[in-house]
């Protein structure tokens, strides 16, 4: 909300310049809620199309357009208000991350629903995802930074990751030697995202410590029968419960 935003991720800055030149050459009857809602829709109909993809590798591509919809949406919403000089802060802040999980939630379970990935590798994907997710907001609680970005991979790498392996599962083709390929590719990237998000952790501690250090205990206080208050509190501590 307050934060100060960085976008450290690879595509920022380009992307940053691309949706500002398209935010300022929408009409106006394009509102950044109408943005939000496109986005939700893109990442239903992804996750729809994944889960359809059991009927054939044509769906995969549909996932891809769906997801170039849902990046649309998810990306422009917040920088269509800055151009028009219309933030809301904390009704964005609240907004575009509760909006987040749920089309991370989407994309995961239809993920899980194709025939190329397991289930329980993809929840585990929604739920790295989802702390990774966290971990950024209370980061700008606790630092003031809002740091959008794993080791210079962003939302919008993640989504060309996801098209990358689309397109290549669309062309490969339905067959039972793809399935093993592409969910050890997912489990290995769900690694990766639980132990980006350790380190991550570790590093905040660190530095919270260091900002925080543990206060030092100061000498007991005596309580003695001369200070009426000091006679009270210790008779009191005395007295059976």
């Amino acid at each position: 909300m307050a934060a100060r935003r960085e976008l450290t991720f690879l595509l920022a800055g380009p992307e940053r310049r691309l949706l500002r030149a398209i935010a300022a050459r929408l009409p106006r009857w394009v509102t950044s809620d109408g943005l939000s809602a496109l986005g939700v829709m893109g990442a239903l109909g992804t996750g729809t199309a994944y889960a359809l993809s059991t009927l054939s590798v044509a769906w995969l591509w549909a996932a891809s357009a769906l997801l170039v919809v849902q990046w649309f949406g998810d990306s422009l919403d917040g920088t269509l208000a800055r151009v028009r000089g219309a933030e809301r802060p904390r009704y964005g802040y609240y907004l575009d991350h509760i909006v987040d999980a749920f089309s991370t939630a989407a994309i995961g379970a239809g993920i899980g629903l194709s025939p190329y990935v397991d289930l329980g590798v993809a929840l585990a994907g929604v739920l790295a995802y989802l702390i990774l997710s966290i971990n950024t907001y209370l980061e700008s609680q606790a630092f003031g930074v809002f740091r959008l970005g794993y080791s210079r991979i962003g939302p919008t790498e993640a989504r060309i990751v996801l098209v990358a392996a689309n397109v290549a599962l669309a062309l490969s083709g339905p067959g039972a030697a793809v399935v093993p390929v592409a969910t050890g590719a997912a489990a290995a990237l769900v690694i990766w995202m639980f132990v980006m998000v350790a380190v991550r952790i570790g590093r905040n501690l660190s530095e919270l410590a260091r900002l925080e250090p543990p206060p030092t205990a100061g000498p007991p206080r005596h309580l003695t029968t001369t200070n009426p208050e000091g006679y009270l509190l210790k008779h009191e501590a005395m007295r059976p419960i």
